[in-house]
């Protein structure tokens, strides 16, 4: 099993600086990582210092409470993909999704799917640890029905990351149909390997280098 290439590694607190993008942005192309997810306002720079790399853009979109209107979600995924990003992590609007607006759910995510068809791929992330096992497997339903090609268990900013017993039941939801990402709390190789094998297509990890060298992380993502 190559490890880095499941891995989306990850800096998105908001303190983050010009240095740590581009030491990231190293990182990820001396171990191969599959991406480098960041923030937005950070896309171009990214893309900018992986050109001429395998490693992907991932930019996160309507983050990290998923309540930016639909418009300002798929404007946010437009210019990030005018700007290099290969990759869009989305988050749900987690509280329309508990008042079962089930509707506006699924054209929250259609808003973005409309702009990166084609282009990008694009994760939904639930935010599992704010829903019961019920909304889980609604919001991999509308994930599924919007067109999305994953979905995503986490922000790492809320209560909670990725859990086995998450992953396990979003997979059995989406079956082949949708991939999982796994992201939040993932800091050493053993929870890595447990996670794929759960079910997991994709990693997110800030520990991403401790990961595949199997060291031990206290990293919060």
């Amino acid at each position: 099993m190559n490890i880095s290439q499941y891995i989306d590694h990850t800096i998105l607190k908001p303190d983050s600086t010009k240095d740590q993008i581009v030491k990231v942005c190293e990182e990820a192309k001396e171990n191969l990582f599959y991406s480098v997810c960041i923030n937005p306002y950070y896309v171009k720079l990214v893309s900018d210092q992986l050109k001429g790399s395998p490693v992907k853009v991932t930019s996160v979109i309507g983050f990290p409470l998923g309540a930016s209107t639909s418009e300002i979600k798929a404007l946010e995924a437009k210019k990030a993909i005018e700007d290099g990003a290969d990759e869009i992590d989305m988050v749900i609007n987690v509280a329309a999704l508990k008042d079962k607006e089930y509707d506006f759910v699924r054209a929250d995510i259609k808003s973005v799917v409309s702009e990166v068809e084609g282009k990008a791929i694009l994760k939904v992330i639930l935010e599992t640890c704010l829903l019961t096992d019920e909304e889980k497997v609604k919001a991999c339903e509308l994930s599924m029905e919007a067109g999305a090609d994953y979905v995503k268990t986490s922000t790492g900013f809320s209560t909670g990351g990725a859990t086995i017993e998450d992953v396990k039941l979003m997979k059995k939801t989406v079956g082949d149909k949708l991939k999982v990402k796994a992201s939040g709390g993932i800091r050493d190789i053993t929870i890595a390997k447990a996670m794929i094998e759960a079910g997991a297509s994709r990693l997110g990890a800030s520990s991403s280098v401790s990961i595949v060298k199997g060291l031990e992380s206290n990293s919060d993502y």
